[in-house]
C-alpha cells in the first residue's frame, strides 16, 4: 500500500497591460510547474500554500481568490517506496512582479495563459491551469 503525502500550492497570476500573467517555476530537475510544497504540522492548506509561495519566490503580497480549489494526484517513489501524492492548489493574485527564487529552482517566467499552457511540463498542471483560467473568465 502506498504512503500518502499532501502538499499545497498556488496558481499565481498578476494583471498586466497585455492581460493576465501566470507565474511558473522551473525546478532544478528541469520541469515547469506552479509553486507548491509540503504542509507543515498545525498548518492549514491555505497557510501552507502561501508559505510555500513566499519561500520559493519571496512574493509576500498575495490575495487568494475565493471559490477556487484544484486537486491533482500522482504516484512517485521515495526511497524505493510508492507514494501517492495529492496537491491542493489555490488561485492567488499579486501585484508583485519581482521573483527571488529558492535554491531548488532554476528559473521562473510570467506567461500568458497560452504560453503557460505550452510551458507546463505535466498534463495535470495543464488541466489545473485550464480550470483556473475558466474560473477567472466566468468570474469576470
Amino acid at each position: 500500500m502506498a504512503q500518502e503525502e499532501w502538499s499545497a500550492g498556488v496558481i499565481l497570476f498578476r494583471r498586466a497591460p497585455e492581460g493576465r500573467r501566470y507565474l511558473l517555476l522551473q525546478h532544478s530537475e528541469g520541469h515547469w510547474a506552479f509553486p507548491k510544497g509540503q504542509i507543515e504540522r498545525d498548518e492549514d492548506l491555505k497557510e501552507a500554500a502561501c508559505r510555500e509561495l513566499r519561500e520559493e519566490t519571496q512574493i509576500r503580497s498575495t490575495r487568494l481568490v475565493p471559490g477556487f480549489q484544484g486537486l491533482i494526484e500522482y504516484g512517485l517513489a521515495r526511497e524505493g517506496q510508492p507514494v501517492q501524492k495529492r496537491v491542493i492548489y489555490f488561485l492567488g493574485e499579486t501585484e508583485e512582479e519581482d521573483v527571488r527564487l529558492s535554491p531548488e529552482h532554476a528559473g521562473f517566467a510570467w506567461l500568458s495563459y497560452q504560453e503557460a499552457l505550452a510551458r507546463l511540463t505535466y498534463d495535470n498542471s495543464k488541466w489545473l491551469l485550464r480550470q483556473a483560467e475558466q474560473f477567472l473568465n466566468e468570474a469576470g
